[in-house]
């Protein structure tokens, strides 16, 4: 067995048990050490995912892949959680033994590793169930606060229910297989062999289950609860970086499937249009800003759909999907940025003024919320051109033209805050929480800018990018 094939994950490990060593024996006033730990694995990590780049093929006897989609993925995961981690020394300054969290942040970022990098489905049911896991302490950290105690709980018991859909879709593919391998299971269903009602069943519980991680319909009530009650950080983490795994791993599963059997893209469009449809509907009208965002990463699971749906159909369409999982987390992280920065106000209310006492954290605010509409100059703006361009291309247009309709809509939620921010009358004063959020609100307001300008050379690597098996 190849260890040095999954080093970064290797790394990942080894620093969330030393910042629990470090905070299980610190005294309270340095558990903020622990953070400095974990951003140091990840550091590690990220040096050795770099150095992993241009690597295609199957490793650990087929369950582990080592591919370009599976490698920028774990790339954006690590950066991701780093935003996070920079989020989150002010906001649990008050809590004694948050050293414990970064343990936590970290499993949950391997999780999402590896499902981006799961070969075989045991492994993707392992790797969703260490993300689940991690994520319902993540989402109910603050155990004195009623509010994140219910998104906790909400999120477990939709887990509970599509981790069950997950491991009875992949009992369903084993049976009728007879291996668990995505390699052999390709070669399967090029022959024919095990084509049946049942076999679509299994499959369509499988992407079920992971579309849970993704946010997506019909198991994504609990992003909105996650959203407004986890700790901010948590909140962030959680609507961002189990998204990307779980879209490399949703796009792998699909591709075993040649477009011809099944019926698979016709379903999985279905739930594109009806995700984004449902999360812009559901976001016009939130008075809390937070369930606002949550109600848009819903949304923002349709779009990814998009591509999963036109794989096999177009040749841009992985590189589509790298494009617009970035360019979602850039917008997504920055918003949550300033949310924490802000000492986690929820109101949209509490925004009035922001642009006249806070003018910089307002400016980052409206471009991140025009990244996620898809506005030029942002980052957005290129992701879902790619998007709807791939998605015409491999013959959908009626879901294109589904997901321009959402994405007017959905401008006009994002200006009901926007329009507060620069119009209404200022409070007094407007606190914030640290200079560690200040300067991850600095980052995200670069990134959704300067993200537009390198997006061009980010998109010729992505295109060079595999997703095993080919």
């Amino acid at each position: 067995m190849p260890i040095g094939d999954v080093s970064p994950e290797i790394a990942i490990i080894v620093a969330a048990v030393l910042a629990l060593l470090f905070a299980a024996f610190a005294p309270r006033r340095m558990q903020a050490g622990s953070a400095l730990i974990a951003l140091a694995g990840i550091a590690v990590a990220i040096v050795l995912v770099l150095g992993q780049l241009g690597e295609t093929r199957f490793t650990f006897s087929g369950t582990w892949a080592l591919d370009g989609a599976s490698l920028w993925a774990r790339l954006m995961i690590l950066l991701g959680t780093a935003f996070c981690i920079l989020l989150a020394p002010g906001w649990f300054r008050t809590d004694p033994r948050h050293g414990e969290y970064y343990t936590i942040l970290l499993l949950g970022a391997l999780g999402a590793m590896a499902m981006a990098g799961a070969g075989d489905l045991l492994q993707l049911t392992i790797a969703v169930l260490l993300s689940s896991v991690t994520g319902y302490t993540l989402a109910a950290w603050h155990r004195d606060w009623a509010l994140s105690i219910e998104a906790g709980m909400k999120y477990f018991l939709m887990g509970a229910l599509a981790n069950a859909l997950l491991i009875t879709g992949v009992t369903l593919m084993l049976g009728l297989l007879g291996n668990t391998g995505y390699a052999d299971i390709a070669a399967s269903l090029r022959l024919g062999t095990g084509l049946s009602p049942l076999l679509f069943v299994g499959f369509a519980l499988t992407i079920t289950g992971v579309a849970f991680k993704l946010g997506a319909v019909p198991a994504h009530a609990w992003l909105p609860d996650v959203a407004e009650g986890a700790p901010v950080p948590s909140a962030a983490f959680l609507t961002v970086v189990p998204k990307i795994g779980a879209a490399i791993a949703l796009a792998r599963l699909v591709q075993l499937v040649p477009p011809e059997f099944l019926g698979l893209r016709p379903l999985i469009a279905i739930l594109a249009a009806a995700t984004m449809t449902l999360g812009n509907l559901a976001a016009f009208w939130q008075d809390d800003i937070r369930r606002l965002i949550g109600w848009s990463s819903v949304a923002q699971a349709g779009y990814v759909l998009m591509a999963v749906t036109v794989l096999g159909l177009s040749p841009d369409a992985l590189s589509a999907l790298l494009a617009f999982i970035a360019s979602y987390a850039i917008g997504n992280l920055a918003a949550f940025a300033v949310v924490a920065y802000l000492r986690g106000r929820t109101a949209i209310a509490d925004y009035d003024g922001l642009a006249k006492r806070r003018p910089l954290v307002a400016t980052v605010l409206v471009v991140s919320f025009l990244s996620l509409v898809g506005i030029p100059p942002t980052v957005g703006f290129l992701g879902k051109l790619a998007l709807f361009m791939t998605t015409v291309d491999g013959g959908y247009t009626w879901l294109a033209v589904v997901a321009a309709a959402n994405t007017v809509a959905s401008l006009f939620y994002y200006a009901r805050v926007m329009g507060r921010a620069y119009f209404n009358a200022p409070p007094e004063e407007i606190a914030v929480l640290d200079r560690s959020s200040g300067v991850a609100v600095l980052i995200g307001g670069i990134f959704v800018i300067g993200g537009a300008v390198l997006a061009g050379s980010a998109f010729t690597a992505f295109q060079l990018s595999q997703l095993l098996p080919g």
